[in-house]
């Protein structure tokens, strides 16, 4: 019993002796790996910012293309109406003519 106290104390106080020089090199690591994380950071930071202004940016490209399309659509819109116009017109035109040829 007085070999497992012996050993025992022993394996504390080499444990405990260890510890105090594991300490600092703990602490380095630590703070290296907090000055990693604080310019990870301002990386995600930063592309944060440009993200926001590229979403800003692709907001008004987006308005954009939807004042294009409506345009487009107006345009298109009014030329069908005009070409249903201009074909009903035809028709009506050809319809008297077949008319005015049956009365003579």
């Amino acid at each position: 019993m007085a070999s497992y106290s012996t050993r025992h104390s022993s394996t504390t106080t080499s444990h405990l002796s260890t510890l105090p020089s594991q300490k600092p090199r703990q602490l380095s690591h630590l703070q290296s790996q907090l000055a990693q994380l604080t310019a990870h950071m301002s990386d995600l930071e930063n592309l944060l910012r440009m993200t926001a202004v590229q979403a800003e940016s692709m907001r008004g490209l987006g308005g954009y293309a939807g004042g294009m399309l409506m345009a487009a659509s107006k345009v298109l819109g009014e030329e069908a109406v005009n070409a249903t116009n201009t074909t009903a017109s035809t028709q009506q035109q050809q319809q008297s003519g077949m008319r005015g040829g049956e009365k003579s």
